[in-house]
């Protein structure tokens, strides 16, 4: 069962068990799924749709900070519910330890030197992170990692 087949499939489960919240997430995250077909004139393919889901939860991720931060903890709760449904439909999330064994084979295979090589290895790392990793974190690792190449390569051109 694809996984556009096994959403539409809990929508009417979540509609005969009377779970709204359930259905109303999933229902806006069919819909965001539809759109984005109308826009590409074509179904989308599974990753297209996990980047579509993750996308969703981005934007949830984003209403909780801004509702906390409005003193609306009744808001931020039911958008992390909202996180918690779509969540179910992504693969797994990667630890920090699992992108950091990623971003050093991306040094490697992209033969990153400095900070300049950023881009190098975030395209490397891209397809193997997405919808499985926050793309900030895995930029600031990215960043933390080559600053710390660039420094022993400055270092070691001291000596």
């Amino acid at each position: 069962m694809s996984l556009q087949q096994r959403i539409q499939t809990d929508i009417v489960t979540a509609m005969r068990g009377g779970d709204t919240l359930r259905r109303d997430v999933l229902r806006m995250a069919s819909s965001a799924a539809y759109n984005a077909e109308k826009r590409n004139r074509r179904p989308l393919t599974e990753d297209e749709l996990l980047a579509v889901l993750s996308r969703e939860v981005k934007t949830r991720r984003e209403s909780v900070e801004a509702f906390r931060g409005g003193g609306r903890e009744d808001l931020a709760t039911k958008e992390e519910a909202e996180i918690a449904i779509l969540s179910e439909y992504l693969p797994q999330p990667l630890t920090d330890s699992e992108i950091g064994e990623l971003v050093h084979q991306a040094i490697e295979v992209t033969g990153a030197a400095s900070a300049r090589d950023m881009g190098k290895v975030m395209g490397w790392l891209a397809p193997r992170t997405r919808g499985r990793a926050d793309g900030k974190r895995v930029s600031e690792l990215v960043g933390q990692a080559l600053a710390s190449a660039d420094l022993a390569a400055h270092d070691s051109g001291r000596h």
